[in-house]
């Protein structure tokens, strides 16, 4: 629930030394909140810049009483620095956007109104990328693999540019994992759901934060995360070598193959099947450690009758259920 005294909208931006980008950013997001006639606050979150940007921020915030400034201690990443952000946003609905202004704050009142018509997430999606082809070609083959080996229907084209509401903020905030890839972990809460379309702008000044090795790191951390994938690519592997070995003992037997190099070819697939079925097996056991380890809730609770609003593990250190409480909100 959020505070007596919470703002309407929150805008929550993690930067990472984007001096250069912090005076457009703030005055197009003062102007894109100022126009819709809510209470709102500035959330920046300082991913421990060397920049000045730290300096910057206090200065806004001793100027403007709507901003609210986080400093790390140390650079941890933009999915830590996000989380921190959501962490410390009071809102009832709740922006993440990114501070290069890639995310053009001129889309916020769109998502506002899809979520006064009653969506409690509202992602953004980008429907044209203003970046460099190899760029392009990667995010556009990234999003398509996810999507087809994920164990959740993640949205195409679909960052971390999005909308909030503030139910769906705690249940997501309440997610114990450490090692956060939050737009899969938006279409885990659930909910309700839906894509506004927008053009992602060039980055607006300096240079791009997430490197190679950076944007590589966060794909594997979203195929892991979301995706038993590999684990089953290895059991029907298996379970085509197997077979193949089986076809090859036949033929063997019925002297269609014949010669030394059958049975050697028998031999390997039928120990090749046997090796990486037993691999698979070993790769299921640890999916199942991997979730539990995650602390995943097992079912998220939107509505339920008064006396059955709680947790069935309270206090037993264990999160087995999530409870989404209401929230009155003025839409």
């Amino acid at each position: 629930m959020p505070p007596p005294d919470a703002p309407t909208v929150s805008a929550v931006v993690p930067l990472f030394n984007e001096r250069e980008n912090l005076p457009v950013l703030y005055r197009r997001l003062t102007d894109a909140l100022a126009g819709l006639g809510v209470e709102y606050e500035l959330v920046f979150v300082d991913d421990g810049g060397t920049d000045g940007t730290g300096a910057m921020l206090d200065e806004l915030a001793d100027a403007d009483d709507r901003v609210r400034v986080l400093h790390l201690s140390r650079n941890f990443g933009h999915q830590a620095a996000l989380t921190a952000g959501l962490d410390h946003a009071r809102g009832e609905a709740v922006i993440a956007l990114d501070g290069d202004l890639q995310d053009p704050p001129e889309v916020i009142p769109d998502l506002l109104e899809k979520w006064r018509e009653g969506f409690d997430v509202v992602y953004a999606v980008r429907t044209k990328r203003k970046e460099g082809l190899a760029k392009r070609l990667g995010y556009f083959a990234f999003y398509r693999l996810l999507r087809g080996v994920s164990d959740l229907p993640i949205p195409l084209d679909a960052g971390d540019f999005c909308l909030l509401d503030r139910r769906a903020l705690d249940a997501l905030n309440r997610l114990p994992e450490r090692d956060r890839f939050v737009r899969g972990l938006r279409s885990f809460v659930g909910f309700r759901q839906v894509g506004v379309p927008y053009e992602r702008d060039a980055r607006f000044a300096g240079t791009a934060k997430y490197t190679l090795r950076k944007l590589v790191g966060l794909a594997v951390t979203g195929l892991v995360d979301f995706s038993s994938f590999p684990v089953r690519a290895m059991g029907w592997l298996a379970g085509l070598l197997t077979m193949a070995g089986v076809g090859t003992a036949v033929a063997v037997a019925a002297g269609t193959l014949t010669g030394g190099w059958a049975v050697v070819l028998t031999v390997v697939l039928f120990l090749s099947g046997l090796q990486i079925g037993g691999l698979a097996l070993l790769g299921v056991y640890l999916v199942k450690i991997l979730s539990e380890v995650k602390r995943r809730p097992s079912y998220i609770v939107t509505s339920a009758p008064a006396e059955a609003i709680r947790s069935p593990a309270r206090g037993s250190g264990v999160t087995r259920a999530v409870v989404a409480e209401p929230v009155e909100v003025s839409r």
